[in-house]
Formats: C-alpha cells, structure tokens, sequence
C-alpha cells in the first residue's frame, strides 16, 4: 500500500537541513573546545582538563547522533520522524547518562567542569547556531551566506 504525498505515513523528500546544522555545530564546537578544556585545566588541574574533553565529545556525539536519527526517520516517514524526535531524545538523554554514571568514579574525572561543559556547551552552542538557522520554507537550514544575521565567514 502507498501512501499519498503529504500524509503523515509518507516519506519526506529534499535536503536534510538537520545534518548540515549538525555538521555547523560540531565545526563551532571546535574553537570551544580549547577554551573549554584549558579553563577547567586552570581551575580544576589535568583531571578538569581530561573531564572537559570528555563532555566535548560527548555533546558533539549527541548533536550528530540526533541529525542522523532525524535524517533517517525522515526517508520512512514524517510519522517515523516525529517518533524519531521524541524518542531519540529519550535515548539521547539516558545515553550521555550512562556515559557520565560510567566514568564518575573514574580518577580522571572531576565532576563540575564534567557537568558545567556538558550543560553550557549544549545551551550555548544551540544559542549560537540560533542565529544562523533559518526558518523558511525557501531555505530550511542554515541561512545562505550574505542574508542577514549569517555572517560571511560562516
């Protein structure tokens, strides 16, 4: 059985805008990443560092796995990826909690600058990539270069 174009079973077609804003922040998590470790390495010693490091890549990680879910559950159905949404949020969430209850008796971990990076980096990063989202039907994703509030460096 097919469905009709448009019904909520039906595939989407075009672009996958959520894997070109995943690949974005991931790019803007590079400068931050630096900051991130050294200032939890001043405060915190190596381990602060090492622990800095560590939600980096986990935030990271969470932002592409949830454009790839999205990506795919798109090409099944909108149904699929409102599913998708929702519960990979869920599994998302237990996922870094996993993550961080596995190590938070580790030596090198030193819990605040763990938590802090994890959860400023994910507000803030989401923050930035706020401005150069663009919420038109004409352009789904990132804003073309030279529209307002994207600058030219991207």
């Amino acid at each position: 059985m097919t469905s009709a174009p448009g019904s909520l079973s039906a595939p989407i077609d075009g672009p996958a805008p959520e894997l070109d804003i995943a690949r974005d922040l991931a790019r803007r998590a590079l400068p931050v990443a630096p900051v991130a470790v050294v200032v939890s390495g001043l405060i915190w010693g190596i381990d602060g560092a090492v622990s800095a490091a560590y939600a980096m890549v986990l935030v990271v990680a969470n932002f592409l796995a949830a454009a790839l879910l999205m990506a795919r559950a798109a090409r099944i159905s909108a149904t699929m990826l409102m599913a998708a949404v929702l519960g990979g949020y869920l599994l998302r969430l237990g996922v870094i909690t996993v993550a961080v209850l596995a190590v938070r008796d580790a030596a090198w971990v030193e819990l605040m600058p763990l938590g802090l990076t994890l959860v400023l980096t994910h507000v803030g990063l989401l923050v930035w990539e706020a401005r150069k989202v663009s919420v038109t039907l004409a352009f789904p994703g990132l804003k073309p270069a030279g529209s307002p509030g994207r600058d030219q460096r991207g």
